[in-house]
């Protein structure tokens, strides 16, 4: 498991929460929260139902708390957990706009990337280019042993990823902490300042015979236009590798403007608001000749999994990995009287064959835990990768 501390998410929910499935317009946006963990997922039976009248009633309860001259926020926590809605979260104004900020891109941290390794020290894994993990001569490979004071061992990456951005205390970009380190047998302390930074939601690279890799790692604003230049920038004819292995989810239009990379228009997914059916669609255009394998693990959710259904469905990749995490909902937000969000279920969301994703996933056509890439480029020579 890895993480990042770009994306630790909305602090009420930093438990174990991710950034999921957001509709970009002024009607459908939102967010979710779900386990990192398969261990740590919470039983629930496919496409599980809300209550109609759902956001009346949290909203009502909001309502009648700030009547009350009690708190408004904690009147609507309590109605969505009566509510059953396992996906619904409730956030104040900064931690909404937090989250609005990360989905622009933006975040506040000191610039690495880290993972647990199966002994439980916390390996970094990327540092950021001109961050504060960078002018600190922090390198790949190093190990994190402390976070201001507190041992990381073993460890959550989410939890490790909260001390980094310093959730517990609404850190700002300016305030200090102080980060313990080995390398080798070498082991020392450095203060860093946390930073206001930009994410690199999208990564390319290539391999031998021409392949390019694209890694996308949360479909930030933007991040679907990266994905469709990386794909017309390479080498023509060569097979391309999705990498959605981690991908939380994000702004659900952009995952349609990365499927129309691959698609010539046509169907990316239906979806449901209150019962009424709506339906998004590829633009025109997309490379649709060159072969493709899309890489998904226990960490793909929400409008990662919305892209996997649509390539895998069209029949335009071949999909390798572990089952993804079954987050297929939709939620709303509702403005609370103190200003205040409530993020609430109104649907769920379909693969263009009709498959639901909510508590179930999506299979592979190639399960593999280890060597996922070999296997990747294996499939593409079968595909018949011309380069």
């Amino acid at each position: 498991m890895s993480g990042r501390d770009l994306f630790c998410e909305p602090r009420r929910i930093r438990h174990g929460a991710a950034l999921t499935l957001v509709f970009a317009s002024v009607l459908v946006a939102g967010a979710a929260t779900g386990s990192f963990d398969d261990a740590a997922r919470k039983p629930a039976s496919p496409e599980q139902a809300v209550p109609a009248g759902h956001r009346e009633d949290v909203t009502e309860a909001a309502a009648r708390a700030m009547a009350d001259g009690k708190s408004p926020m904690e009147a609507a926590e309590r109605a969505v957990s009566r509510s059953g809605d396992r996906w619904g979260a409730v956030y104040s104004q900064g931690e909404y706009q937090e989250f609005q900020e990360a989905l622009d891109g933006a975040y506040t941290g000191v610039g690495l990337s880290a993972r647990r390794e199966r002994d439980g020290r916390i390996q970094v894994t990327r540092v950021h280019p001109g961050s504060p993990a960078a002018a600190a001569g922090i390198r790949v490979g190093d190990r994190l042993r402390s976070v201001d004071g507190t041992d990381v061992d073993g460890r959550p990456v989410t939890e490790v990823v909260s001390l980094l951005r310093g959730d517990a205390d609404d850190a700002s970009a300016g305030t200090r902490v102080r980060l313990g380190l080995q390398r080798g047998t070498r082991t020392w302390c450095r203060v860093v300042r946390r930073a206001r930074l930009s994410t690199d939601s999208v990564t390319a690279r290539r391999l031998a015979r021409d392949i390019t890799v694209v890694k996308v790692a949360a479909f930030t604003k933007g991040s679907g236009g990266l994905v469709r230049h990386a794909v017309d920038t390479a080498p023509k004819g060569a097979g391309i590798v999705l990498d959605l292995r981690g991908n939380s989810g994000g702004l659900v239009t952009e995952a349609v403007t990365a499927a129309s990379a691959f698609l010539d228009g046509g169907l990316v997914a239906t979806y449901d608001v209150d019962g009424e059916e709506q339906a998004l669609h590829a633009a025109p255009g997309g490379d649709t000749a060159r072969p493709l394998v899309a890489l998904v693990d226990g960490g793909t959710m929400s409008a990662a999994e919305l892209l996997t259904g649509a390539l895998q469905d069209r029949g335009r990749a071949v999909v390798v990995g572990t089952r993804t995490f079954g987050k297929g909902s939709v939620q709303m937000p509702s403005r609370l009287p103190d200003g205040s969000v409530a993020e609430l279920t109104v649907g769920h969301y379909r693969t263009p064959s009709g498959r639901g994703v909510d508590g179930r996933g999506i299979t592979p056509d190639l399960e593999a835990d280890d060597e996922v890439l070999e296997r990747a480029e294996t499939v593409l020579s079968g595909l018949g990768d011309a380069s």
